[in-house]
């Protein structure tokens, strides 16, 4: 077997973080989070549900007047969530 070069850890988790599936997996998970920071406390306080499937984004929420203030607003919180994410993971966003 050949010996390669030690490289330290750092360097090495940077690379493995990095790489598009996993950094799309990392995106994937932190979407309730960033939920919260692109709407707010107050709506995410009234969110129920985040759930991320497919390139669609659902968001449960309990309030209807809220429900469509924010179905209004689908097309400018794909651009913002993409924005907080760095790359275009969400295509849509279905409130429900």
């Amino acid at each position: 077997m050949k010996r390669t070069k030690a490289q330290p850890i750092g360097v090495l988790l940077d690379n493995l973080f990095k790489s598009p599936d996993v950094a799309r997996k990392i995106a994937e998970g932190s979407l309730p989070h960033i939920w919260r920071e692109v709407t707010g406390e107050v709506v995410a306080a009234s969110t129920r549900q985040v759930r991320f499937v497919r390139g669609t984004l659902y968001i449960h929420v309990a309030s209807s007047i809220l429900r469509n203030e924010l179905m209004m607003q689908r097309e400018a919180l794909v651009r913002s969530i993409n924005k907080k994410l760095e790359m275009e993971l969400v295509k849509s966003v279905v409130v429900q």
